[in-house]
């Protein structure tokens, strides 16, 4: 059940809905970050933004930690669509053209942050389609996801793949294939599994072919794509290959809510329902004939199996999109944040029960 919150003023003159689960609130981190891609949260609790469009990686500080923003830092500039960054052991990954950039010990050098260095460059080349994400997972190594350069094709590797790269050898191993979109990965807390949100072909109608939620329990196993959408749909411009054995998906969400974020919550401040579960950011149809997504939910998961998809928070008014949630990830004091790509906006989404007298609503 959702509890309405109040309009506000988002834009000048248009006050807008957001609605939030009873018990939460939610408020304006950081306003104007770009077009706010990836998060990645450093060892001190800087929040850094990858931005597509606008070509930047921004450095969000919150100093006297109050859930705002003290201070921002342009960390760089007129890059090639940074949105893939990753933070590890001080260090801050960005993904830019063919490269991985590293950014040496960057939140002791927030003012003179410097060049990037270049540890790895056989990235394929980035079209509008095959974006890209970065985490590190549980071993250690940096999981890239690479999308496919199309709508729908064959396409060759490693495209529409998840990749693990060894940062200080180069080394790579291809983890999953058979990708179409994968913006959103996660490791599962209880068995440090990987699981991805993939977002579903598009011109196949209003209701199909549904976005997916897979988990990884093979090495190089194939999810489907191109020639299996979800676990029904067949695609019509290509055939199967005979021998091929796919990987069905855990979960299946509506078709074109586009889940670009996924992230297991790990902190304390959510009642115990909500630890240690999945949320996703459903970043919002584009083409659909109403408009479906613009939430984050939560999966309930039991057993390695999703039982329950709950909404946490809309940005849908109507059928005017207040915000695209992009990203998610945890915050030092237990808030979790949330990217919007569409007005450049980080949200930090919090639990009542010890802050009473803060809003409903993003301030």
């Amino acid at each position: 059940m959702l509890l309405g919150a109040p309009a506000v003023a988002l834009a000048k003159g248009q006050p807008m809905m957001i609605t939030v689960t009873k018990g939460f609130g939610l408020t304006l981190y950081a306003s104007e970050v770009g077009d706010a891609k990836q998060l990645a949260l450093g060892d001190k609790g800087t929040l850094f933004v990858g931005s597509y469009k606008k070509g930047t990686v921004t450095a969000l500080v919150d100093n006297n930690a109050d859930g705002r923003v003290d201070k921002r830092y342009v960390i760089a500039k007129n890059l090639d669509n940074p949105e893939a960054i990753a933070f590890r052991d001080g260090d801050l990954y960005v993904a830019v053209e063919e490269k991985i950039l590293r950014y040496i010990d960057i939140e002791n050098r927030l003012r003179r942050p410097g060049r990037g260095k270049e540890i790895y460059d056989r990235l394929p080349e980035q079209t509008n389609n095959s974006r890209r994400a970065m985490h590190f997972g549980p071993d250690g190594r940096l999981y890239v996801s690479i999308g496919a350069p199309c709508n729908v094709c064959e396409a060759p590797d490693p495209f529409a793949s998840i990749i693990a790269l060894d940062v200080e050898t180069g080394e790579t191993e291809q983890i999953a294939t058979g990708i179409r979109r994968a913006i959103g990965f996660d490791w599962s807390p209880t068995d440090n599994a990987l699981w991805f949100a993939d977002l579903g072909r598009d011109w196949m109608g209003d209701r199909i072919p549904p976005d997916e939620i897979n988990r990884v329990e093979q090495v190089g196993a194939h999810f489907g794509f191109p020639y299996l959408h979800a676990s029904t749909v067949e695609e019509p411009a290509y055939e199967r290959p005979e021998n091929l054995k796919i990987t069905l998906p855990k979960y299946e969400l509506p078709a074109h809510v586009a889940p670009t974020g996924m992230h297991f919550y790990s902190g304390k401040q959510f009642p115990e329902k909500y630890q240690q579960q999945m949320f996703v950011a459903e970043n919002g149809s584009w083409n659909r004939s109403s408009k479906i997504g613009y939430q984050v939910v939560m999966l309930t998961i039991e057993n390695n199996e999703v039982v329950k998809r709950s909404t946490v928070v809309s940005f849908l008014d109507g059928e005017f999109p207040v915000a695209r949630p992009h990203s998610l990830v945890t915050a030092p004091d237990g808030a979790m944040y949330i990217s919007d790509d569409l007005k450049g906006n980080i949200y930090r989404l919090y639990y009542k029960k010890s802050q009473d007298s803060e809003s409903d609503t993003a301030k």
